[in-house]
């Protein structure tokens, strides 16, 4: 099989490119290293199976021959990380929905199996616990520049679901829940990378807000598991699934657990929101998965445990 990966240098596209290949599947890889890095790819660069291009996905005559030599396509670019998403509203919308358009138009005429990767953060302020992929998804207000990527990602779905119906190509869903794990960079405001980089410096730990907000992390290999998984089932088209621990703890619990498994004697220090990233800005109390319908499709949940997440983190640090 061929695969094509959008955002391929990314974090979670670079693990999903090593999986594939191990799996003795051809990659090809296109990302504008926006907020990827070559690094993530560079020892896969000269595998028979492995190629890539440095380009952006707006370039649609360069995305049309890529799909047209392709059988199916993970399309994982986007804008992330929460610092982004704040400080550039206008590239996060038009990041997200334009590429998707364009990846789906050209899929559609080839009719290629799309995956398109998604996020907790369409749940909004939903208080339905835990998240189920049928709930209700309740956004914030739109002068939140907050809300944009959310909203953004919702549109998102709604075109991939909207192919499937109306036009039969066959799209899968992902919503990915805090996903961590090597390569993952604290640059965009990723909880985990930070804190680990701040322990191992011994400088102040820094937690946003009351550190009170949960959340579940789920390590990226388990996360390619799932995301291969998807798609090896005609029954999981035009369907939308979460992939996530569902075991919470407060972003407070983290801090001190990253302390301690770097043998740190940093302190814990609280950053009011409005000092860290806007005035104003809103965050989730709790965000936590409802994957039994994912486990009743392709009998997938994950495998490792927070400790052996954090684990596994140090070791390749």
């Amino acid at each position: 099989m061929r695969y094509l990966i959008t955002g391929g240098a990314g974090f979670i596209g670079s693990h999903l490119s090593e999986e594939l290949l191990r799996r003795g599947h051809q990659v090809f890889v296109i990302d504008d290293l926006s907020t990827g890095s070559i690094n993530n790819i560079a020892h896969l660069k000269g595998r028979e199976r492995f190629q890539y291009v440095i380009d952006t996905c707006a370039n649609a005559p360069l995305m049309a021959e890529l799909v047209d030599g392709c059988d199916v396509i993970y399309h994982l670019a986007a804008a992330v990380g929460v610092k982004l998403i704040v400080e550039s509203p206008v590239r996060t919308i038009e990041t997200n929905i334009r590429l998707t358009e364009i990846i789906l138009n050209l899929a559609n005429k080839k009719k290629r199996p799309v995956l398109v990767a998604s996020t907790s953060e369409v749940y909004g302020k939903s208080e339905q616990f835990p998240f189920r992929e049928d709930g209700d998804l309740v956004m914030g207000a739109t002068t939140k520049g907050r809300w944009s990527y959310a909203c953004s990602k919702a549109i998102d779905e709604f075109l991939a679901i909207a192919y499937w119906k109306e036009k039969r190509l066959p799209t899968v869903v992902a919503r990915l829940f805090n996903t961590v794990g090597p390569r993952q960079t604290g640059q965009y405001g990723m909880v985990v990378p930070n804190f680990v980089k701040q322990a191992q410096a011994g400088r102040p730990i820094t937690v946003f807000g009351d550190g009170k907000q949960s959340r579940c992390f789920t390590h990226v290999s388990d996360v390619v598991r799932a995301l291969v998984g998807l798609m090896e089932n005609e029954a999981n088209y035009g369907q939308v699934f979460n992939i996530g621990n569902n075991v919470e703890i407060t972003i407070g619990q983290l801090a001190a657990l990253v302390r301690d498994a770097c043998g740190s004697r940093s302190d814990i220090v609280y950053i009011p929101y409005d000092e860290a990233y806007e005035e104003g800005f809103e965050d989730m109390a709790r965000r936590v998965p409802d994957i039994s319908k994912i486990k009743r499709a392709i009998g997938w949940q994950p495998a490792l445990t927070l400790q052996q997440i954090l684990a596994d983190i140090l070791k390749q640090s």
